[in-house]
């Protein structure tokens, strides 16, 4: 019998791993005829509770069969045993338990005493506060908790199939499903903030006309708001506090509940592949929305507590998250769970792939992170799993928990490397140095290594540079227009004191902190957006932008809004002139990347010809048009480079659409791409390299200007080009 709720038109089967001693299956009746939703009460039932014991079977599941109950019930799990938290044990009957296999929750957690499976202080109220942890509360929960929804699994797929773009052409793009739609003026009102949404033409006409592949969506899986947000009326907006690992938020419906979210999130995901678009889930298995020892009783603490959760001195928890605990995939159920639900997001909803947050938490065999743990295996010999894009965040806050570079193939993991250069490289000026020591790097030389697929990080074996996920932002920190209008962070409103969120962000504001009237401040950060994006794209490795960076979002200077479900996050759609002209730039970039592909290789470059009288596959070049020496690679105040990607080695690297056949007919068209780059504050002469490298150029890109219009005419190798300051140009070579 497989685990969780299965229907079968009479009735619904029910199977559940406990170490309990025994487990009942609480079966709630529909909501009266007049109360249709639910609205009226506070767990969207009608409060009758049906409870019906189940029988052990020998590997520790419980199962069993209740009459009369179909798709669209709700239920939940109780489980009597010890009481011992000294010894790993918190079970407790009293409180209503989640599936772990539920496909679907209904209903919101309610801040009341009687969630914590322990004593508190005082009976309900939002300003409930644990004291003793060891000690059983045994007030019912079930009102004021979540429940778990019995769903009919099937959907007309049709003819989706999954676009399976190769990780050379991969443009991610990483969106929230509220946030990216909520203000959307072309939606109608009950669509905004939804899978629907998502769905909707008009939002996919901006993704494909944006030139993206892959939308990597922020957390889905049903979760919900830790206590403190709860007490002081906030609420978890990003969403990595999961408490249902099969099911997808609730509130990102418009369909409603009672299951019907699944059929909305497949048809989604339908519509998105049928626009040739993947959907990549950012996934949270490394900790639980049920918190610390002082945490909520929901779910798995409940079931077991020992064979979920890495314990400490049997009471507390190991916390290598940052999030009160770590489940731990050494114990074969809670692996079991988790890679069963990642094979559940892509045999029955379709996904293509996931990024995992805090991805050493997951192959930390013992309290080290292992590259053989058992999870990291189980992916890689998965016939389903090892074929999906796999995406790790290759760090958390356990011991040794940085780890970038250290995946196996065949991973891609994000380069915070990548980010801090690129920062560094336009953001790094003299006078914020004094502010941000940390921002000189070492002048152009960590940017030759971004620009060419970071082979500084990524050079093992069987690793290249599409190991690399670059990018600048993303969902945690400034956006792309806070990274150029604050030099520090302004997160007062979330209620912290302004103490929350990173002091790095290697910003710099250009002269005034936040928004200026003054147009010349205004007209260079324009320019190093531009620059930002126009490095990411040209860069060799898999791109990642972030939503509403292509249109100029602002945050004003939050760079931790993860509890603000308001205009803060929301992207906004109606912009200025501007912010129309900037997302003409990405739009123009996209498309550069897609035709050239000299800019998508799959192999890092070795600095040589590929044969007998041809090019280099990669040449680097000082301002006067001479390759660059190797005192110059060390030169911290060098401030201008030039990259030449030759398209000679093309035939023999297969990356990418079309593979080598593509790169043959790209070879003879002068598809090799010489990128200029000046980071510094002087216009800089750049003499564009002669034969072997090309006999003439035509600039494609400019960042001085601020439409993305290509120059009219070719020029000859040996012109001197003048780069304004801060600014850079992309230029196609012909022979």
């Amino acid at each position: 019998m497989p685990l969780g709720a299965t229907p079968d038109g009479d009735g619904t089967s029910f199977a559940v791993f406990s170490g309990g001693e025994a487990v009942e299956v609480c079966v709630f009746d529909r909501p009266h005829a007049d109360d249709p939703d639910g609205t009226d009460d506070p767990d969207g039932t009608d409060g009758t509770e049906r409870r019906t014991p189940l029988v052990r079977r020998p590997d520790g599941v419980w199962q069993g069969r209740v009459d009369g109950v179909g798709a669209g019930s709700s239920y939940g799990f109780r489980v009597h045993g010890p009481w011992d938290p000294w010894h790993g044990h918190r079970y407790n009957p009293d409180k209503l338990l989640l599936d772990p296999y539920a496909r679907a929750i209904d209903g919101t957690l309610v801040l009341d005493g009687a969630v914590f499976g322990h004593a508190g202080e005082g009976p309900t109220g939002p300003d409930q506060v644990a004291v003793d942890d060891t000690v059983r509360d045994d007030r019912d929960s079930s009102p004021y908790v979540p429940q778990s929804v019995v769903v009919d699994d099937r959907f007309d797929w049709a003819d989706d199939a999954p676009p399976e773009v190769p990780w050379a052409d991969t443009v991610l793009f990483e969106l929230h499903v509220r946030g990216f739609t909520k203000t959307h003026p072309d939606l109608p009102e009950r669509l905004r903030g939804t899978y629907a949404g998502l769905g909707h033409p008009a939002v996919i006409d901006h993704l494909v006309s944006l030139g993206v592949t892959t939308v990597e969506l922020l957390p889905v899986h049903e979760f919900v708001s830790e206590p403190f947000l709860l007490r002081a009326g906030r609420a978890n907006y990003w969403g990595y506090n999961s408490v249902g690992f099969f099911a997808p938020h609730g509130a990102y419906s418009s369909a409603g509940a009672r299951g019907a979210q699944v059929g909305e999130f497949k048809a989604m995901v339908a519509t998105l592949h049928a626009a040739g678009l993947e959907v990549v889930l950012d996934v949270v298995y490394n900790h639980t929305g049920e918190g610390n020892i002082a945490g909520p009783t929901l779910c798995w603490r409940g079931l077991d507590n020992q064979a979920y959760y890495r314990l400490h001195q049997g009471r507390g928890y190991r916390d290598f998250t940052g999030c009160g605990n770590t489940l731990d995939l050494r114990h074969p159920r809670c692996l079991a769970t988790v890679t069963d639900s990642l094979r559940y997001w892509v045999s029955e909803m379709h996904v293509d792939g996931f990024r995992f947050d805090l991805a050493p938490s997951l192959a930390r065999d013992s309290d080290a992170y292992d590259d053989r743990s058992a999870f990291l295996q189980v992916l890689g010999q998965d016939p389903v799993l090892s074929r999906v894009k796999l995406i790790a965040e290759p760090w958390d806050v356990g011991p040794g928990g940085y780890q970038l570079g250290h995946f196996p193939p065949p991973w891609t993991e994000w380069n915070d490397r990548y980010r801090d250069t690129i920062r560094n490289a336009w953001l790094a000026e003299p006078g914020h140095l004094a502010r941000h020591a940390s921002h000189r790097g070492s002048g152009v030389r960590d940017l030759a290594y971004a620009l060419s697929g970071s082979s500084d990080v990524f050079g093992g074996i069987g690793r290249g540079p599409l190991s690399s996920v670059n990018f600048v932002t993303a969902h945690d920190g400034f956006t792309l227009h806070d990274l150029v209008t604050y030099n520090d962070k302004h997160n007062a409103a979330n209620g912290e004191d302004n103490r929350d969120g990173t002091n790095a962000n290697r910003s710099w504001n250009h002269g005034v902190e936040g928004p200026t009237d003054d147009p010349e401040i205004n007209r260079v950060r324009r320019r190093q957006l531009r620059n930002l994006l126009t490095t990411l794209l040209v860069s060799t490795g898999v791109p990642m932008l972030s939503a509403g960076d292509e249109i100029g979002r602002t945050q004003q200077g939050n760079n931790n809004a993860y509890s603000h479900d308001s205009e803060t996050t929301w992207v906004g759609w109606e912009g200025s002139a501007w912010q129309r002209d900037l997302l003409a730039w990405v739009r123009a970039l996209t498309r550069l990347r897609a035709t050239h592909p000299v800019l998508r290789q799959d192999e890092f470059f070795e600095g040589r010809p590929d044969r007998e009288g041809g090019r280099k596959d990669i040449g680097w070049f000082a301002p006067n048009g001479a390759e660059m020496a190797a005192d110059e690679w060390f030169d911290r105040d060098q401030r201008a480079l030039g990259c030449f990607f030759s398209c000679d080695a093309l035939p023999h690297r297969t990356g990418g659409a079309g593979g080598a056949e593509a790169a043959d007919a790209h070879a003879d068209e002068g598809c090799s791409v010489l990128v200029l780059v000046n980071t510094g504050p002087a216009t800089e002469p750049f003499t564009v390299p002669g034969m072997p490298w090309a006999a003439a150029y035509r600039c494609l890109l400019d960042t001085l200007t601020e439409l993305p219009t290509p120059g009219d005419l070719p020029f000859a190798a040996g012109t001197e080009v003048r780069l304004a300051p801060h600014s850079m140009q992309v230029l196609r070579g012909t022979r």
